[in-house]
């Protein structure tokens, strides 16, 4: 189902100037298209708009060891809930978190520290390319998260 998550305020990337009353076209697990509501609206006429207060941006590279919890599931669940899509592969060194990752969609990139190597790729927004979003509150706390087009966190 086609989906448009819209904010108060869009970046396509960490350099990006803001849109103001932008928004994002998911169609499966990838950007359809990004732009003002309103065109994307028209663009897109029957699908479901999710309206989002904050900033919609990129989901972000998890590049530290992935929270302590009882289980791999919660570990990488405590990752999609701080708005990121993707971890470090020498982070992600058992089956067990592994495969929760992988259930989870979640990208295990290669590269070591904040010079990620090859396999890697840096949090951008763009049409033809797998939906990974996050939005954040004024305050900076993730208020949902978009991995692979799926919705796997929203704060209440």
């Amino acid at each position: 189902m086609l989906t448009i998550h819209a904010a108060d305020e869009v970046r396509t990337n960490s350099d990006a100037d803001p849109l103001k009353d932008g928004a994002v076209a998911v169609d499966g697990n990838r950007v359809a298209a990004v732009g003002p509501l309103s065109e994307v609206a028209e663009r897109f006429p029957g699908a479901r708009v999710r309206h989002w207060p904050g900033v919609l941006g990129p989901g972000l590279v998890h590049e530290g060891p992935l929270p302590d919890a009882p289980t791999p599931r919660e570990r990488v669940h405590a990752v999609l809930k701080g708005g990121a899509v993707a971890v470090l592969a020498e982070y992600v060194t058992s089956p067990d978190l592994r495969s929760a990752a992988a259930r989870n969609d979640v990208a295990v990139l290669m590269g070591t520290g904040t010079g990620m190597g090859t396999g890697a790729r840096l949090p951008a927004i763009v049409e033809g390319e797998r939906a990974d979003l996050a939005v954040f509150d004024e305050d900076g706390a993730c208020i949902a998260t978009v991995c692979a087009g799926r919705l796997v966190h929203r704060r209440r």
